[in-house]
């Protein structure tokens, strides 16, 4: 028997079975043996059936491979042979991408997928062909090895770094269980179905089920700020099933639960499953499972059941999904490098005519003296090869290092957000962080900021400030003759010494609500009594008389805490009763159900059977909610609440209402079996879950309303006024009332009062009034069919049309609401909205869903050509993907001023002045071999040594555009913070674009042609003192390359505003390298003596630089290529002055910025109103009530069911 046992529990083969069952019956000859033989028949048939069910789900697995992919995951605990059938992978996880045997062939896989890399690749190839190669192979070779050689240094240095990661994280241990005993296992080695134990303030290795822990319960505590940046702890709970089996090896080492769960996906808010165990099935949601990223806390052990492993879990399948985000200079670039491709190609074609007619007209009847190649049959065939000859010599007006050197650029600007020590965040030694490189210089563009409010105008820390009780206002405060006084922190608080449990941190006011409380009030009580239980909130006491409360949302535990400090104090709490000491008395209520927040239904409510064994159900929630569910006898105390909503809500406070009934026993016994029965269905189980709590949340007697505080953080409407005086457009788009986000609005200069008007957008009578409408008020001419976009309607474009800037008669504000904005999207009116949104000063978008909140700035990105922003907390909505895809991270609101006005500005000034810089550089280079071609017969020789060639880019001009790039500064950053109107060029993108482009392109034509003619005409024909003749090739290529180098480095010293030791090191340091490389190179014992096949210029320098022509010829270039770009800036404030030129001239007639005004106290004003403020949670209600029939040592309670 013990065998036979033995292998039931291991899950053999049927085959092994039926060999043990032959040698059973053929001892079983004795009657006393029948029963035993009983038992192992139906044993054998169970395992036959486990083993063709798991045959069975292994082959659907396979299907479903097949087919694209896992539908559905299903594992059993402890059962590592059933569990590997389904090719589930183990715990390691991969950040790396390459090995030591791939890097190479990956990395350079990768790095020729980027166009211009391939670009010069081919450009190799052609050079490798001898019929057209006009230049030496090595001219592309070392800029291109360069190049991959710097980048694939980069990408080896971060995978690197990611290796190390991966090698730390999988190396850590846990304790698994394995043979009834814990041992300690790597964590890259744990496998789906594993049980495994952590510890306190240990990271949870898996996605695990919770079994067991050591709290009351089976409680857990994890902190999740890995995942969303949330500091403040969460509970989660094991299922009363598992629970039972607390540390005990034995019990867990049996447990063979079997798990139907959703397949690993990225959704961090959502995990559905069944646990089937004993025959019996139970639900599984996200509160008992542990996410791999979370931290234990506050708890001694715990035991969970693998799940997800390595790439499976939430955290992985949430990393480096991010889409990969262009700039719109990147994308501008694109389209320049096209024209220049165009550009290139006009002007080889040009030079190839050239060559077939002077091949035609002279160089056919010298062919004694330079004959054709034997290829070359035609002065066309001749002219095609030198097409492409031309093509790779001018290959340089793109060059190679443009790419890298904008990486380069965008890195180190990064780096400065990351170092900001005034964006540092001391109080959570916080620093800000530039999560993507590749969009500082967006920073210094954006038109328009889309954001949150709670958490992120808001500190997120709730205080509880003021209630109305069953008609009556709390809160307030007055003096002795009757006049109402603003609260200070000279102002007394009441006290709460008459309640040992008191909160000492909770500060009130209002001592009449204290006097009611102590007069026993029946309906204040009653009010405090359904806070101190209409809630998820988590009571820890492991000091006496010391609560610690842990809240889903910082509003239940500001609720609670006030009420505790009332005399109604939550002591603790179990799956099945609430034990609250009211008044100093001890009471403990079983509590029947938790109906928890949704969205949806924007309240909460539970069910409890009072000692006096009445069952009353309180609930809490939206005001426009509760009010339709309110009893006909409540409209008179529900008007007088709602005066006292007005005037909490006008002074930006959240607000809600609270109510109960009383249920009659029988009614509240069916709906609960009802209730019972849905909570088990597997399809539409929250809609039908919905339909019920309706069934019961109704007839509803008012008990009054609650305020509380949510402070605007430090320097916020400073920080707006001075982001509006920059032009740049704000939006709040939140899931809060009405009128709490417009009174937050007003408080945080979002609105103004001096506002001509605020418009309310109700889409459903737009069109019934449009005469009427806030667009024909705002811009009236824009409903006539004249106006520019209605004539281009009117065509009825395929494409989405590009809204331009529209101004419009005074200063507006708009208010919409989540259903407005539906109706507007649904009825065609989206373009209406929009013009009327943009042409206001501010936005409030309330009552808002996160997918209204994405549909709102994707109808801005659609039909506006401009840069957004969207700012959140991360903490809100969809907050762990926001945090985990976030580009930008940052602790307070008023560090956006700076890391847009400051780092983004100059980002954007830098960036462009360096792409400005590089292609004119570029083309005064590259278009020299143009004109050089009409004096060389088309052929395609260059004017240049072939080494200065590969040097320019790489070595000569390199670091002084680099130094401008990363040090330049047009103003310092006080006086970009103090004038904000600085910012507007980068909306209007004027400092690059495509007419910039143009210029820089005729600058370069311009420079190219003085730099050829001028060198041209110096040394015609010249002699130097002792008679030899210095117009000789290799001179005149020594001193148009010389004269080049001036040039640029003068025209760079001009667009630099803000000179460093940096800047003057790269700037004039490269200059006098050039002439040591010169020397090294061109004289007569350099490399030209020990090389002299490829170093071909002996002796030039030493000859060249003592003639005096090489001197004037500089000094002439330098000042007709320098004397226009200085008149052009002189001149064009005068000619051409832009909005930003007053300001400069401002700025440099004063010597020191001026200090910040300070800003006056705002004063809310109460006309403000339309709706309230709510804003709460999905609560623990589901993790609270699921263990209702829990372990023994928790209070017993009778059924629902049963008196």
């Amino acid at each position: 028997m013990d065998v036979c046992v033995a292998t039931y529990r291991s899950r053999s083969i049927p085959g092994l079975h039926c060999k043990l069952f032959s040698q059973y019956s053929s001892r079983c000859e004795e009657k006393s043996y029948n029963v035993e033989l009983e038992i192992i028949i139906k044993k054998i048939l169970l395992n036959y059936s486990w083993y063709y069910s798991a045959m069975s789900i292994y082959e659907s697995r396979s299907e479903e491979r097949q087919s694209g992919g896992e539908q559905e995951r299903y594992l059993q605990a402890n059962n590592e042979e059933f569990n590997s059938m389904f090719g589930y992978p183990n715990n390691t996880i991969k950040t790396s991408k390459y090995n030591v045997f791939n890097f190479l062939p990956m990395n350079l896989f990768e790095q020729f997928q980027r166009l211009a890399n391939a670009y010069f690749l081919v450009l190799l190839i052609l050079q490798l062909i001898p019929q057209i190669s006009s230049l030496a192979w090595y001219t592309t070779v070392i800029p291109l090895i360069v190049v991959l050689s710097v980048t694939a240094v980069k990408d080896a240095i971060d995978d690197v770094k990611r290796h190390q990661n991966d090698n730390q994280v999988n190396n850590r241990s846990v304790l698994v269980l394995m043979n009834g005993r814990m041992e300690k296992k790597k964590w890259m080695n744990i496998q789906v179905g594993d049980i495994i134990k952590l510890e306190n303030n240990q990271p949870v290795t898996a996605d695990i089920l919770l079994l067991s822990s050591s709290e009351p319960y089976s409680m857990t505590y994890i902190e999740t700020a890995e995942l969303d940046g949330e500091t403040n702890l969460k509970v989660k709970q094991a299922i009363h099933v598992t629970s039972e089996m607390e540390n005990d090896l034995n019990l867990l080492s049996a447990f063979d639960g079997e798990v139907r769960c959703d397949a690993p996906n990225n959704k961090l808010g959502r995990f559905t499953g069944v646990l089937t165990y004993r025959g019996k099935n139970y639900l599984l949601d996200l509160d008992r499972l542990l996410l791999r990223g979370c931290i234990i806390r506050n708890t001694d052990w715990c035991y969970g059941l693998v799940i997800y492993t390595g790439p499976d879990t939430k955290l992985m399948q949430n990393s480096g999904k991010s889409s990969f985000k262009r700039t719109h200079i990147d994308h501008l670039m694109n389209v320049l490098v096209l024209w220049i491709f165009l550009f290139l190609g006009c002007m080889c074609f040009i030079l190839a005519i050239g060559h077939s007619i002077w091949e035609s007209k002279r160089g056919y009847y010298f062919q004694d003296i330079l004959p054709w190649k034997n290829y070359v049959s035609s002065s066309f065939v001749s002219a095609i090869l030198i097409f492409w000859s031309y093509f790779i010599i001018l290959n340089t007006m793109v060059p190679i290092s443009l790419y890298v050197s904008v990486e380069i650029i965008r890195l180190g600007n990064s780096f400065y957000i990351n170092w900001d020590q005034k964006m540092f965040y001391a109080p959570k030694n916080t620093p800000a962080q530039a999560c993507t490189t590749t969009l500082n210089e967006e920073l210094g563009q954006v038109k328009y900021l889309f954001s949150d409010k709670t958490g992120t105008l808001t500190k997120n820390i709730m205080v509880f400030n003021k209630c109305s009780i069953h008609g009556t206002l709390y809160g307030t405060v007055y003096d002795m003759y009757g006049q109402r006084v603003e609260v200070s922190e000279k102002t007394e608080k009441v006290n709460f010494s008459y309640n040992k449990l008191a909160d000492p941190k909770f500060a009130f006011y209002d001592k009449t609500l204290v006097d009611a409380v102590k007069k026993r009030d029946p309906w204040v009580h009653l009010f405090f009594r359904s806070l101190a239980l209409c809630h998820t909130v988590m009571a820890e006491e492991k000091v006496e008389g010391e609560l610690v409360y842990q809240a889903q949302s910082p509003d239940e535990g500001a609720l609670v805490t006030a009420a505790r400090n009332f005399g109604f104090v939550l002591r603790s709490r179990s799956p099945e009763t609430i034990t609250v000491v009211e008044m100093g008395k001890t009471k403990v209520y079983h509590l029947l159900a938790i109906l928890d927040f949704s969205n949806v239904r924007k309240r909460m409510s539970v069910i409890v059977r009072t000692p006096e064994d009445r069952i009353m159900l309180f609930c809490k929630g939206a005001d426009t909610i509760l009010c339709q569910l309110l009893l006909p006898s409540c409209t008179a105390l529900k008007d007088v609440t709602m005066e006292h909503l007005d005037e909490f809500a006008s002074e930006g406070l959240r607000t809600l209402m609270v109510a109960y009934r009383e249920l009659d026993k029988s009614f509240f016994h069916a709906w609960y079996r009802k209730h019972s029965e849905v909570s088990l269905s597997l399809e539409d189980r929250e809609s039908k879950i919905s339909s019920v709590y309706e069934e019961i949340e109704k007839d509803l007697t008012l008990l009054g309303a609650t305020a509380i505080e949510d402070k605007l953080q430090d320097e916020v409407p400073q920080t707006i006024k001075t982001l509006n005086k920059a032009k740049i457009k704000i939006w709040v788009l939140t899931g809060d009332k009405q009128e709490t986000a417009v009174n937050i609005a007003y408080a945080s200069n979002i609105f103004e009062d001096e506002m001509d008007g605020c418009f309310s957008w109700k889409a459903r009578i737009m069109r019934l009034l449009r005469k009427n409408s806030a667009l024909y008020k705002m811009k009236p001419e824009s409903l006539q069919e004249s106006d520019p976009i209605n004539r281009y309607l009117a065509t009825k474009p395929k494409k989405p049309v590009r809204i331009p800037e529209e101004e419009p008669n005074g200063n507006y504000g708009l208010i919409i609401n989540g259903y407005s904005l539906a109706c507007a999207l649904e009825g065609n009116l989206e373009l209406e909205l929009l013009r009327v949104a943009c042409m206001s000063n501010g936005v409030v978008c309330c009552r808002m869903t996160p997918l209204q909140k994405a549909q709102v700035v994707e109808l801005v990105k659609k039909y506006k050509k401009v840069v957004t922003l969207a700012i959140g907390d991360g903490a809100n909505d969809e907050g762990m993907q926001a945090m985990l895809n976030s580009d930008f991270t940052f602790c307070q609101f008023h560090y956006l001023q700076r890391l847009l006005l400051v780092h983004g500005r100059w980002s954007y000034n830098r960036m462009c002045k360096f792409l400005s810089y590089f292609f004119y550089k570029n083309f005064a280079f590259t278009l020299l071999h143009f004109w050089y071609s009409f004096y060389s017969g088309f052929s395609a020789q260059t004017v240049y040594d072939t080494w200065f060639i590969t040097f320019y880019n790489l070595v000569y001009t390199c670091l002084p555009v680099l130094g401008l790039s990363l040090f330049d500064q047009d103003v310092n950053e006080t006086w970009s913070l103090r004038f904000p109107e600085l910012y507007e060029p980068g909306q209007l993108n004027l400092y690059f674009n495509k007419k910039e482009f143009f210029k820089c392109l005729v600058h370069g034509i311009y420079s190219s042609f003085v730099l050829f003619f001028i060198p041209m005409g110096t040394i015609f024909n010249s002699v130097r003192s002792d008679g030899k003749e210095i117009s000789d090739y290799q001179s005149f290529s020594l001193i148009v390359q010389t004269s080049l180098l001036w040039v640029v480095t003068m025209q760079i010293a001009l667009e630099t505003t803000y000179w460093t030791m940096i800047n003057h090191l790269f700037t004039w340091g490269s200059l006098g390298f050039y002439f040591c490389i010169l020397f090294f190179l061109y004289s007569d014992d350099g490399l030209c003596i020990i090389l002299p096949n490829i170093f071909q210029f002996l002796g030039v320098a030493k000859n060249t630089l003592n003639v005096p022509q090489l001197w004037l010829s500089i000094m002439l270039s330098v000042v007709l290529c320098v004397l226009p770009a200085i008149g052009y800036q002189f001149l064009k404030p005068l000619l051409w002055p832009l909005s930003v030129d007053k300001v400069f001239d401002t700025i440099h007639g004063m010597r020191h910025p001026l200090t910040y005004p300070v800003r006056s106290k705002l004063k809310m004003t109460g006309s403000r109103r339309s709706a309230y403020a709510f804003s709460h949670k999905q609560g623990f209600g589901p993790l609270i009530t699921s263990g209702m029939f829990m372990k023994s040592k928790w209070p017993k309670r009778n059924s629902p069911h049963k008196k």
